[in-house]
């Protein structure tokens, strides 16, 4: 009967081809695990149609976060709930090709072991892969990191994970540090509750990259689903790995220093800070770190505990004003100067200041360039950045990123290179300026040298000499590295290049929201707004496509009456970054307008979205700031308004 209801839904649309095939797929399995069977069977059997084509339509693949999906059905099947209560983690994952469970799991585990295998064995390093495992709070978590551990050593690695929850940057930091030869850690950022992820990472600490992401897809899709079932036994006490603990937080904890310029100008000011982890990991090392700069630290209490529900918030994203709204709170009660808010892997952060007896939310946009231009005036104060080397200096963005960063990157006579979006292509860029110093430094001066083990101001000397010295990697998405041996966006040492920040300018007497004026009127007023569509489901996913395919084939000549002036299409190859190196292709269109403002248009990599990202620009020294910012602001809502009509229209 299961078949034949299979069958019907699909002849009726009920269903996709695809759901379909992926379900009958499962069921035929002779290993199947029963509550596998028998939450299908269910699902089946009460027509639970929208349900099994989200699950099944399609299979997980590598994003620009890494693999992310649903751990926690809409609809919680009897088998996968098991005795848990409503708020409790469920016995088991939401079962289907589209869930992280698991099976899925086991699979993306198996998938980057091959890949790392047949890498070591190509390179002539016949090593046992080894592998460092790291997990957030959210439901699973925990499980998963478990089951990719333990099912690396089944395969025949050397798997080394955490004792408990930890940030995404700190396993970044950890895959180096330990020299392991890849990196996976559990988490979906800073996604609703229900969901998890898988973000693998490589022997550099960066997320992987092609050609190493597309091998490791090649390999989850290939795999025979019976083999990979028969890894889901995790009888093994975690107690019988490799437990990573104090020691690496130590030596974690001492590379965040190099987040610091002026470790005197925080013990000097007396900076008062709201810091909530929202339920997260930011309070295992942020804290710590802060208050051992001085800094006069306050929590929000309710937030500063794990909860996989993250029950005091709306979402668990610093990019939302709902969620730093305890914060902002406990701030107004306790005086503080400034709040700042991780989301639960602490990859990112959010900020808000004060303006007279409220606060106000910085965008990350405006918190890249608040960074940017103190830590070059920094580095110029210190005679690191000198005229003569100002070349070895760079500040790296995204290309949905604001332009004003290139406009202070070129007042300050240093480069600033745009990337696709995600902080991969940031890492791959980090990487090989690495690499090109230290063969530089041989070459010219016969000396080999450990880069990792030395101190930073000897770091910037060899980097800005032989390659580039990333001053600062920022995105508009609220993630930013202010140091150089992590690669991936790091919300830890952000919220130490924060803290340091806002003692620049209490040294000067200015309040943070004066000093972006300054900079708006010194570089002209940027303004940038972000227009979220979400499509959930299988539906939404075939919407999304329908509208990238719509503004390809039938692009506007207008936009809200502005005509177009320049289209920029990176799924064609061929385009080259401004240091001439290859741009990866990405399904993203840049769009700029006759008066100047752009548009980009991109499916997320991590949530069921399409963004619209709108750029509005003065140009500087405008006569009234407070005109012009009315002005332009005014126009970019107008032109958001359009464009979701606009995208609305297209999905039909």
């Amino acid at each position: 009967m299961i078949k034949e209801n299979l069958e019907a839904a699909e002849k009726s649309k009920k269903i996709f081809p695809s759901t379909k095939a992926n379900c009958e797929e499962y069921i035929s399995l002779k290993s199947l695990p029963s509550w596998a069977n028998e939450s299908i069977t269910e699902l089946i059997e009460k027509e639970c149609w929208e349900e099994l084509n989200d699950r099944f339509y399609k299979s997980l693949s590598f994003g620009t976060g890494g693999m992310r999906g649903r751990t926690i059905g809409k609809i919680v099947t009897q088998e996968e709930k098991g005795k848990s209560s409503e708020k409790e983690t469920p016995k088991h994952a939401a079962i289907g090709t589209n869930t992280l469970n698991e099976i899925t799991i086991a699979k993306a585990t198996k998938a980057l072991f091959k890949y790392i295998e047949e890498w070591l064995s190509i390179n002539g390093e016949f090593e046992q892969p080894r592998l460092v495992v790291a997990h957030d709070v959210r439901h699973f978590s925990p499980e998963f990191s478990k089951l990719v551990a333990i099912t690396w050593e089944k395969l025949g690695g050397y798997a080394m994970i955490f004792d408990g929850p930890r940030s995404t940057p700190q396993l970044s930091y950890t895959v180096r540090n330990r020299q392991a030869h890849t990196g996976v850690v559990i988490t979906a950022s800073h996604n609703p509750y229900h969901d998890n992820g898988f973000k693998a990472y490589f022997n550099d600490g960066g997320q992987l990259v092609p050609p190493h992401a597309q091998k490791v897809v090649e390999y989850f899709n290939d795999f025979n689903l019976e083999e990979i079932v028969e890894l889901l036994s995790t009888d093994r006490d975690l107690g019988e790995l490799k437990l990573l603990g104090k020691e690496d937080d130590l030596s974690y904890g001492a590379v965040l220093e190099d987040a610091v310029l002026s470790p005197n100008l925080l013990s000097e000011q007396s900076v008062k800070l709201v810091f909530s982890p929202i339920h997260g990991t930011g309070g295992i090392s942020t804290i710590p770190a802060l208050l051992d700069h001085g800094v006069d630290v306050v929590t929000v209490k309710s937030q500063n505990q794990f909860d996989p529900n993250f029950s005091s918030v709306k979402s668990p994203n610093p990019e939302n004003k709902e969620a730093l709204s305890l914060s902002i709170d406990e701030a107004k009660r306790t005086k503080s100067d400034a709040v700042l808010a991780s989301d639960p892997d602490c990859d990112r952060i959010g900020v808000a200041v004060r303006n007279e007896k409220d606060f106000v939310c910085l965008s990350g946009n405006q918190i890249a360039c608040l960074l940017a231009e103190y830590r070059l005036i920094s580095l110029k104060s210190k005679q690191l950045l000198k005229p003569e080397n100002k070349d070895g200096f760079t500040l790296l963005k995204t290309f949905v990123t604001t332009s004003m960063l290139e406009k202070i990157a070129k007042e300050h006579g240093v480069n600033c290179v745009n990337t696709p979006t995600g902080f991969k292509w940031m890492a791959q860029k980090l990487n090989n300026y690495e690499d090109r110093a230290i063969l530089g430094i041989k070459e010219k001066e016969g000396i080999g040298i450990d880069f990792d083990s030395t101190d930073l101001f000897t770091r910037i000397d060899i980097l800005s000499r032989y390659s580039k010295y990333v001053v600062l990697a920022a995105e508009e998405s609220y993630g930013y590295l202010p140091m150089d041996l992590v690669r991936d966006k790091d919300g830890n040492a952000a919220s130490l290049a924060v803290a340091e920040l806002l003692a620049y300018l209490k040294s000067l007497d200015i309040k943070p929201l004066d000093f972006l004026d300054k900079l708006y009127i010194k570089y002209g007023f940027h303004y940038e707004k972000t227009e979220n569509i979400y499509f959930d489901g299988a539906e939404g996913s075939e919407q999304i496509i329908k509208i990238m395919k719509s503004h390809r084939k039938s692009p506007c000549e207008k936009f809200n009456g502005l005509a177009v002036s320049k289209v920029k299409d990176f799924s064609h190859s061929g385009l080259l970054d401004e240091e001439d190196q290859s741009i990866e292709k990405e399904n993203f269109i840049m769009i700029t307008l006759e008066n100047g403002f752009k548009i980009a248009i991109r499916p997320s990599g991590t949530e069921p979205k399409i963004k619209f990202y709108l750029f509005g620009e003065s140009l500087p020294n405008p006569q009234n700031i407070s005109e012009t910012k009315e002005k332009i602001i005014s126009q970019i809502n107008e032109l958001g308004a359009f464009l979701v009509n606009d995208a609305k229209e297209r999905a039909i």
